[in-house]
């Protein structure tokens, strides 16, 4: 069903930044070059040791738009900033939410392309450029037996200029308020990892979730690659190789809520995973060292499975936004 036309001003950017001022001032000036501009940009600070404060603060006289600066008193991971920032933008009564983190800039006219969109779909994902300039490639799809992305679905999109996806990227991630009612909030136990490809699966049963042929964001942050020819593998951390098997406990109880776990293929995913990691150690990292911190999150990963007391994250009472 086809909607009203796009109100930029019912737009809102949720960046979420963790001691990374000098890329957060980036992003945020690529924001004060913006035309239009969304009618709030929501900052939350994961505790930041830095100057992140006085860095917001200075762009509050410049940005071109209402700043709504969020400090947390510890590091909750991505998970958490998105989850605290996703809330403060829908009780200001957005109706659009646009995720990104703070290693990234927007394009002149990047809302402007993703609200386009907005009168046909409820969820929706742009494209992004790497480092480089080069066309990033996004795993829009999920095996949800496996719980793994697809590596090599399609690239190239049709004369419809969008594919539908069944994951999300907090890194541009464009939400209706309906949906995020409907599913709830992310769920910040995932810390980092997995949790916006399952917060996207969610979206995707609720709605026709879409990867759309636009270019709206640039990466800001060099990142160690393994050039595969056809994809990329990037460098990781011993705390994403933690999370990254520990949260498949969390990814179990979704797909087990929802009637989508099968153990077998979901086992057998992880195993893939774990094969994954091992890989990027080797030919991205050029190391052997970081395998007991994937042994941990599996042992974690089981705990989580096997919590009888776990529950998902609720859906939201609805706010009536402000006059």
């Amino acid at each position: 069903m086809t909607r009203a036309a796009f109100d930029p001003a019912s737009a809102t950017i949720t960046i979420v930044t963790y001691n990374r001022s000098g890329l957060l001032t980036r992003l945020l000036q690529s924001i004060a070059e913006m035309d239009p501009k969304p009618g709030h940009v929501v900052v939350v600070d994961n505790a930041s040791v830095d100057d992140t404060t006085a860095v917001v603060e200075s762009f509050r006289p410049r940005l071109g738009t209402e700043i709504v600066y969020r400090r947390l008193d510890e590091n909750t991971g991505g998970s958490g900033g998105f989850s605290e920032g996703m809330r403060v933008a829908y009780e200001l009564g957005s109706e659009w939410i646009w995720l990104m983190d703070d290693d990234v800039e927007v394009v002149p006219d990047g809302l402007a392309r993703m609200g386009a969109w907005a009168p046909r779909f409820k969820s929706i994902q742009g494209r992004r450029y790497d480092y480089d300039g080069s066309e990033f490639y996004w795993q829009y799809r999920l095996s949800i037996p496996f719980g793994i992305p697809i590596p090599f679905a399609p690239a190239g999109f049709d004369d419809s200029g969008f594919r539908q996806m069944n994951s999300g990227c907090f890194e541009g991630m464009f939400i209706h308020r309906d949906i995020v009612q409907e599913i709830g909030l992310p769920d910040p136990r995932f810390f980092i990892y997995w949790d916006d490809s399952v917060y996207g699966w969610l979206a995707s049963r609720k709605t026709a979730a879409v990867i759309v042929n636009e270019f709206v964001l640039r990466r800001t942050r060099e990142i160690r690659q393994w050039d595969m020819g056809i994809r990329h593998l990037n460098a990781s951390s011993d705390a994403y190789r933690y999370y990254i098997m520990r949260n498949r406990g969390f990814m179990k109880h979704y797909f087990r809520e929802h009637g989508a776990y099968r153990p077998v293929r979901f086992a057998l995913g992880s195993f893939l995973t774990f094969a994954k990691e091992l890989i990027r150690l080797v030919f991205v990292e050029r190391k052997v060292r970081g395998t007991s911190n994937l042994f941990r999150g599996i042992r974690d990963g089981r705990r989580i499975a096997t919590d009888a007391q776990w529950k998902p994250m609720p859906p939201l009472e609805p706010v009536q936004p402000p006059l």
